[in-house]
């Protein structure tokens, strides 16, 4: 059995990612960027994922990312400091390891891995990319399988063996291949790696993934619905079938299916959101586009009818 030697330590609860906030000219904006991050600090979330997904990492440069990812670390620092933070790193190897250190320098605990692009080398293409990656900064590594990238099994177990790769988040849906790799890990004797449900709106299919052993999800929603986000999770904690049926009947299923709308809504209509409910983060750089106000506006009336039903 491996010997973990991060700092990051065992996730227990809510993950947080926040949008990344940009100013009315299109710049990354750190003030608008930390109070957002702030405000959801004081919600109590697990863990901060910094220039991930829903931050647009694929849209920041190099300079903006350290700086996105130092104002998140500052900021939970200024909190208590008891917060981790996470950074993104993707592309290439050599560009993952360039935003890796980059993620060092401000200060983060890790990484959430977006899967390589630009070849495609098969499972022992994917090995050496991590391996390297494992073996060029001492932070603790995510694995993030989705769009195209499937990890095998035996590459999980494989990586799984590696002290400073400590998980797999997955944003495919695929609960068949999900439980035979957790299966494998949990056979190889690796008690202690960690999964996590990265759908886009990952409360709607949460139920289905804790049963096969995936216990933690990120939350998009969290960005602009905390309260509503915490509430699902402790339904969740508690197995209380009747407050999670009614979340899901009165908000999840139908922004769901609004979601999926419009190709990006899974980021652009939650930046929006955001921005409703009080942060002033900006818009979404292309190719991402602005949602319809319409859907906007529905939306927010589904989180308004959500907390109606939980009140």
């Amino acid at each position: 059995m491996r010997t973990p030697q991060t700092p990051l330590g065992r996730l227990d609860g809510l993950l947080f990612f926040p949008v990344t906030a940009f100013a009315p000219d299109g710049s990354f904006d750190p003030a608008g960027y930390r109070a957002h991050v702030e405000a959801r600090l004081a919600a109590g979330p697990a863990a901060v994922f910094a220039a991930c997904g829903t931050g647009e990492f694929p849209a920041l440069a190099p300079a903006e990312y350290e700086e996105c990812v130092r104002v998140a670390v500052e900021a939970a620092r200024s909190a208590g400091g008891t917060v981790p933070v996470l950074g993104g790193t993707g592309y290439g190897t050599a560009l993952a390891i360039e935003y890796a250190r980059a993620a060092e320098r401000a200060g983060a605990d890790g990484l959430l891995v977006f899967p390589p692009s630009g070849a495609d080398g098969g499972q022992a293409g994917l090995i050496a990319h991590y391996r390297a990656l494992a073996a060029a900064t001492p932070l603790s590594l995510i694995l993030y399988q989705r769009d195209q990238l499937v990890f095998a099994p035996e590459t999980v177990v494989e990586l799984a063996a590696v002290p400073n790769i400590v998980g797999l988040k997955d944003g495919r849906g695929d609960l068949d291949q999900m439980q035979r790799i957790v299966s494998a890990v949990r056979t190889a004797g690796v008690e202690d790696f960690q999964y996590f449900n990265g759908m886009p709106t990952a409360e709607a299919t949460q139920r289905a993934y804790r049963a096969i052993g995936v216990p933690l999800y990120s939350s998009a929603v969290y960005c602009f619905a905390p309260d509503v986000a915490q509430a699902f999770h402790g339904a969740l904690d508690k197995g209380d079938a009747a407050t999670l049926d009614k979340l899901i009947d009165v908000f999840f299923r139908p922004y769901v299916e609004l979601r999926r709308r419009h190709p990006g809504y899974a980021v652009s209509l939650v930046k929006a959101l955001t921005v409703k409910s009080g942060h002033a983060v900006g818009g979404v750089r292309a190719p991402l586009t602005e949602p319809d106000p319409a859907h906007v506006e529905a939306a927010w009336t589904m989180v308004q009818q959500a907390r109606a039903a939980l009140a």
